[in-house]
């Protein structure tokens, strides 16, 4: 039968981001407008009174600032408030991911298996072909192949001591039908975060959502195998939903985008009952990538960014995050160490979810006339 994987032929419809990215907080209606009055008159301003000052005055006014409590740090260009990071990791994961598939099908090399009466399907490929397709319906290769190459299977981690298959598991695929759906998703959604924060700390979320999308999927599903990077997109889900919380006030139109959010997200969990769907991966995933985006997202408030522009009168000084921010991420880093401690622990001591939740079984697959969940 054909492999269990963690994979989201919906997600990939997340291909109109200019309505669903989340604008920077220099570029909402009220940030632009603010932003534009402060380096217009600031930056000029200093620029021309520089020009006229010698460099012993302007050093001498520095230190002035930091004895009053001013931060000399208001001496910021426009191009320095709205830096936007070059992408390069997530195109990275993309060809990693390529090459992986690559790897699984010289790997599987369909013709040599096959027995007489019995082909593969795109045979001119040759070693790259294919199985049949009632073996696997998304073109790709046997469940013994990605077996072998790292996929997550429940008696290899806990007894035989692979966890690191927890972690290569994201980097397999299915077939191409669900290697092209995740990729298509990963370079949407994940190019842009990675403009906006960073490679490292989307990095963290990818790797981590991955991870604890893989535990979670242990947990329940212990008769079948997993693959895909699906629990890493949806962390990425996850982290932009949190981001949008966490940054709430720097926001123009944060109810249409939180409408629209949560409907993208609900869409392609529902799509997760589907049987072959590993929708415990998934929510995993969005749990991890939930809690790392409290953590890691967190934007300045605005009060503090124009401090930075222009001189604060004293005893007007912003903290640059707002307490509702800071409670938010204590809480997240405690519940975030909480689920992979807990979840580990389950794990590697053989704890079967089902066992304790009855009905969760249905959250992966619901059984009806036109199929068979099975195991």
């Amino acid at each position: 039968r054909p492999p269990r994987h963690s994979e989201d032929l919906s997600l990939s419809r997340f291909n109109r981001p200019s309505k669903l990215r989340i604008p920077s907080a220099t570029r909402t209606p009220e940030g632009s407008a603010k932003f534009s009055q402060i380096i217009s008159t600031s930056s000029v301003f200093e620029r021309a009174r520089e020009r006229e000052m010698s460099n012993e005055d302007i050093e001498s006014r520095r230190r002035k600032d930091g004895r009053n409590g001013h931060s000399s740090s208001y001496y910021v260009t426009e191009s320095e408030s709205a830096r936007e990071w070059t992408s390069w990791l997530v195109p990275m994961f993309v060809v990693a991911n390529i090459a992986m598939f690559i790897v699984a099908m010289f790997v599987n090399n369909c013709p040599a298996k096959r027995r007489l009466g019995t082909s593969c399907v795109a045979h001119f490929l040759g070693r790259f072909s294919f199985e049949p397709l009632r073996e696997n319906p998304l073109f790709g290769p046997s469940s013994l192949t990605l077996l072998k190459l790292g996929a997550l299977e429940w008696n290899r981690v806990v007894h035989q001591h692979q966890g690191w298959r927890l972690v290569s598991c994201i980097w397999l695929h299915a077939g191409v039908i669900h290697l092209l759906a995740n990729m298509l998703s990963l370079t949407f959604i994940g190019i842009r975060l990675e403009q906006q924060f960073g490679f490292i700390r989307i990095g963290i979320i990818y790797l981590l959502s991955g991870f604890g999308g893989s535990i979670l999927s242990l947990l329940f599903i212990q008769n079948n195998i997993s693959v895909g990077a699906s629990g890493a997109l949806f962390g990425l889900l996850g982290a932009m939903l949190s981001e949008l919380i966490t940054n709430w006030t720097i926001y123009s139109n944060k109810a249409a985008a939180l409408f629209t959010l949560v409907l993208i997200i609900a869409i392609n969990l529902a799509i997760g009952i589907l049987p072959h769907v590993d929708n415990f991966a998934h929510i995993g995933g969005f749990i991890i990538g939930l809690l790392l985006g409290f953590i890691l997202l967190m934007r300045p408030q605005f009060g503090w960014i124009e401090q930075q522009m222009v001189p604060p009168s004293s005893g007007n000084v912003k903290s640059k995050y707002m307490v509702y921010q800071y409670i938010l991420c204590v809480v997240a880093l405690i519940l975030l160490i909480a689920c992979f401690g807990i979840g580990l622990v389950m794990l590697f001591r053989g704890k079967n979810g089902n066992d304790s939740c009855s009905w969760c079984h249905y959250v992966s697959c619901v059984p009806t006339s036109r199929w068979n969940c099975g195991n």
